[in-house]
């Protein structure tokens, strides 16, 4: 079947500009892109006037909760929320019940997500440690050859300096990244929010930033010495990406994460207690919002991932310290993203599309789906004129554990076409 996608605006890494032209596709291929086709006899023509057309995007940093929490969130209903948000692809965190620490539940979880409509664009990490304890090494070399692309143990800090220290041995041995969530648990505490003049106000324990910025300097010394790719998820202060600026000047192998929420909210919002605004590393400072945004202009950060973690209504309504950490963002982050940036010439599309579509992917060791004639057919169709409404019956997550919960937003998603098949039409 072919379909010509007709004067779109085309959005690429290379360039901040737009691109009118036409694209025509024929099964999973891309076969022509030029400022106007006129022979595409038999083709289904979509008129995408107005329309922005961008690679598919990935998201290297996402809870599925499969397997043991599917109350919350399960690999089918994840991949039905990254289609509705535009993304073609992602990779699962191990902090699941069992965690993924061993070859046997890599495949497991691997063969669910090979049922889902994005089934071969979904990765999955291995956790670094038994359990994510700290303790003992998890089965590294197992998990590689079961098809595990990143060792983490997200939610964690690896504890233990000589622990984390063969990690990254062995990850570099087996050339695969190493991510490290960093975190000074006895610096954090029973903290629920970022240390500071709004958590003494709101009586709340606090998470001083020195607990991220200690780790992150810590593990990027260990790293140094090692050799490993590490890779810093998402960073949320000033100091905590200065870090990391010095230590790629360096030349240190080290990449790092930004999270919307972290550019758009700061501890200010947490006014009246709502817990959808509770995340680990906290939301910090109007200042630290202001230079990570720099940062992600000035290209420090490499990736844009949303740390898309689903909770249970019945959780996140307890009192704001005994909630659980996390927030969605799998649906809501490009439309954001827009509303916030974007249509304000902010950021532009370029950017977008190469920290959010081309370097998750190159991170992980993956080709990008750039809209080029001889392509694959992996991109969305963006309509900045149209809203979207996070409503309940809007999001397809099992969870709605956001801040922009029944919120509307400039720009929706209008269409997503994964392997020429178009999986989403509004």
């Amino acid at each position: 079947m072919k379909r010509l996608y007709r004067h779109a605006q085309i959005a690429s890494e290379d360039s901040p500009k737009l691109q009118t032209a036409d694209v025509l596709v024929e099964g999973d291929k891309i076969i022509g892109v030029a400022p106007s086709i006129e022979k595409a006899e038999g083709a289904e023509i979509i008129d995408c006037t107005g329309r922005i057309l961008l690679p598919g995007l990935f998201d290297i940093h996402v809870h599925t909760r499969e397997p043991g929490q599917e109350d919350k969130e399960n690999i089918a209903t994840c991949a039905e929320a990254a289609i509705n948000g535009g993304v073609t692809g992602f990779v699962m965190m191990p902090n699941t019940a069992p965690a993924i620490d061993n070859a046997g539940v890599v495949r497991s979880v691997l063969e669910s997500a090979r049922r889902t409509r994005i089934g071969p664009g979904i990765y999955t990490t291995g956790a670094i440690t038994k359990g994510r304890k700290g303790e003992e090494l998890a089965g590294i070399a197992g998990m590689k050859a079961a098809g595990a692309v990143m060792l983490t143990d997200d939610g964690f800090p690896v504890d233990n300096p000589q622990v984390l220290r063969r990690a990254m041995e062995y990850a570099r041995e087996f050339d695969i990244p190493l991510a490290s969530h960093c975190e000074v648990k006895e610096l954090s505490g029973k903290g629920c929010m970022h240390e500071g003049k709004i958590s003494y106000a709101l009586g709340l324990p606090g998470i001083p930033a020195i607990s991220e910025e200690i780790c992150i300097a810590r593990d990027i010394r260990l790293a140094e010495f090692t050799g490993v790719h590490l890779n810093i998820q998402h960073v949320s202060t000033e100091r905590g990406m200065g870090t990391i600026k010095r230590a790629k000047d360096r030349g240190i192998r080290v990449t790092c994460e930004i999270a919307p929420h972290h550019l758009m909210f700061n501890h200010e919002h947490i006014g009246d207690y709502n817990t959808h605004y509770k995340m680990n590393p906290p939301l910090r400072t109007p200042e630290d919002n202001a230079a990570l945004l720099q940062g992600l202009k000035d290209g420090w950060f490499d990736v844009i991932a949303t740390d898309h973690a689903p909770h249970t209504p019945f959780e996140k309504n307890q009192d704001f310290a005994s909630a659980p950490f996390g927030i969605t963002g799998l649906e809501t982050a490009l439309v954001s993203l827009y509303d916030y940036y974007i249509r304000k010439d902010i950021l532009d599309w370029g950017l977008i599309v190469k920290r959010y579509s081309a370097e998750p992917r190159r991170l992980m060791k993956l080709p990008p789906v750039p809209i080029q004639e001889g392509g694959i057919a992996e991109f969305i169709l963006f309509n900045p004129a149209r809203t979207t409404t996070f409503s309940r019956a809007f999001m397809k997550s099992k969870s709605s554990n956001t801040p922009f919960l029944d919120q509307t937003l400039q720009g929706m998603v209008e269409r997503v076409v994964y392997r020429g098949e178009e999986l989403l039409v509004r």
